[in-house]
């Protein structure tokens, strides 16, 4: 009990601090550019229109919205964490349960870990997230949009409870999981990638001989995650569009996103239009080619 909150309250924290980027990168995926490109210069020091960054986004959210409005969204997504971390430990909790007779006997001697343990340990991983994942996505849907509503400047969705009843009342219960298949198929995906990725380069490329052998492990497994989640950021992407598609605020209508029929319609009109990326940095954000900017607007189109 005392990991468990001492998971809450480490989670909690870096929710409070991380929000504002979260909500930066929300309003660049749905495509909002309140601000005009700029010429700045690249990597190799060639001029190019560059879309301002995040600093440059956070002010102008203060300039109108002053320093709290930088944390809009955050008490449904607290209680997305707080949920979605007791229900994880939970689900682990009744493996571990189930395990436990039959680890009793076993000899305690640490071997490096199999093909197979690894993909016994991944299988209860993405059963313990995905339960997680569906328990906590009517609060994620909430969070992101309150977000968007910076957009149109509404304010449909003003708390958590009152969310609740307006999602339920004009999209029934499946309003809540919208947007939540490819969340699902993105998290699954990525955490066999990382997993099975650094299994195979701690068996076959590191060898146990060398020295601070935990360490380069360690960044192996750092670092297959990140390629994971960089692999499959177009679910993200895709799923956040989906949970505020059409849902009466100006950032899930045209001129912001059309009306998907389903996720698969969405992904097929991202990948299309080359923004299956859109938000991915929000530093050194290049222009993108064969787009003009509508400032009345504030898109690109």
């Amino acid at each position: 009990m005392a990991d468990a909150y001492g998971q809450l309250i480490l989670g909690s924290g870096l929710t409070v601090l991380s929000h504002p980027l979260m909500y930066i990168k929300v309003l660049v995926q749905v495509g909002h550019e309140p601000l005009p490109p700029s010429i700045g210069r690249n990597l190799f020091g060639r001029q190019v229109y560059q879309l301002p960054g995040l600093f440059s986004y956070a002010k102008y959210i203060v300039k109108i919205d002053g320093k709290r409005g930088l944390f809009k969204g955050l008490c449904p997504r607290l209680c997305a964490g707080t949920i979605g971390t007791i229900v994880h430990s939970r689900v682990l909790q009744k493996y571990q349960d189930a395990e436990k007779q039959e680890d009793m006997g076993s000899c305690l001697k640490e071997d490096p870990p199999s093909f197979q343990q690894v993909v016994k340990e991944t299988t209860k991983e993405m059963v313990a997230r995905s339960c997680a994942t569906f328990v906590t996505h009517p609060f994620h849907v909430i969070t992101l949009r309150c977000m968007v509503q910076f957009i149109g400047r509404e304010a449909k969705y003003s708390g958590v409870f009152d969310s609740i009843v307006t999602i339920y009342r004009e999209e029934g219960v499946f309003g809540f999981f919208a947007g939540l298949i490819p969340r699902l198929l993105g998290d699954i995906i990525s955490l066999w990638l990382c997993n099975v990725l650094a299994h195979l380069i701690n068996t076959y490329a590191i060898d146990n001989t060398m020295s601070h052998t935990g360490e380069i492990k360690s960044c192996s497994q750092a670092i297959t995650g990140f390629l994971a989640s960089m692999l499959t950021y177009p679910f993200v992407l895709v799923s956040n569009l989906m949970a505020v598609n059409n849902c009466g605020l100006a950032g899930g209508l045209p001129p912001y996103a059309p009306v998907y029929k389903n996720w698969l319609d969405c992904w097929s009109t991202l990948n299309r239009e080359g923004n299956m990326s859109r938000g991915n940095s929000l530093f050194f954000r290049k222009m993108p080619a064969g787009k003009k900017y509508a400032a009345d607007q504030k898109r690109f189109f």
